[in-house]
């Protein structure tokens, strides 16, 4: 992979990430300066500044990204659905929503499924990308693969790893786990703690479609620095 791919390509895949409560205009400023800069897929961010980074990204072709539920999943399906209609009518390209932990570790599947559906409805109706976000670090491998059997049913966009926020990131043996049970049926997203090229490029190689990442800048110019 790393012979074949240009930095051009390598920006292609990341999800430029700022979710950091203290974030002020100026981050997301520089967050976006960085993605027209180097061409990244989309804006990770939280709910609120999605007006304001729809219109730092006008004139291009980056998506603005909105996560759900964010960082804990610990909200109702209601609220995730409401948060994520608001986040759409703001501008949001994509959905990133946090499951809910404790109803999967309670074995309520239905739930799981019930909230899963109800949010890549509504994202499918406008034609918005959805993401379902795992948290791995707190699951177990029979736990996860119920979650991607959940997936294969209800059919989102992508099945994320992490949010970062964890005690855990991604990690290669997860998302094979992952690329294993969905095989391309539905794509997969890694995030947390994926901060070089190595890592960047072993996740590719493991089938990742997408990957979050506050590093995303010096990941590729490692990539510029290795052509």
């Amino acid at each position: 992979m790393k012979e074949m791919i240009t930095p051009e390509k390598l920006a292609k895949y990341f999800d430029h990430t700022q979710l950091r409560a203290y974030a002020v205009y100026q981050d997301f400023e520089k967050l976006c300066a960085e993605i027209r800069q180097y061409g990244f897929a989309m804006a990770a961010i939280n709910p609120a500044p999605v007006k304001l980074c729809k219109e730092l990204l006008a004139g291009t072709d980056a998506h603005v990204g909105a996560a759900i539920g964010f960082p804990l999943g610990q909200t109702t399906i209601e609220d995730k659905a409401a948060e994520t209609k608001n986040a759409i009518e703001n501008g949001a390209d994509e959905i990133d929503y946090v499951i809910n932990i404790t109803q999967l570790k309670e074995k309520n599947y239905d739930y799981i499924e019930r909230e899963m559906a109800q949010i890549v409805e509504i994202c499918r109706e406008k034609d918005i990308i959805s993401k379902v976000i795992f948290e791995n670090c707190y699951l177990t491998d029979q736990e996860k693969e119920e979650l991607c059997r959940i997936a294969l049913n209800v059919k989102p966009d992508f099945i994320k790893t992490s949010t970062g926020f964890g005690t855990g990131g991604a990690t290669f043996e997860d998302v094979a786990l992952m690329k294993k049970m969905v095989r391309d049926e539905i794509r997969i997203k890694a995030a947390g703690g994926i901060r070089d090229l190595e890592t960047a490029l072993h996740m590719i190689d493991l089938g990742v479609s997408r990957i979050g990442s506050t590093a995303s800048v010096s990941i590729v110019e490692e990539c510029k620095q290795n052509l």
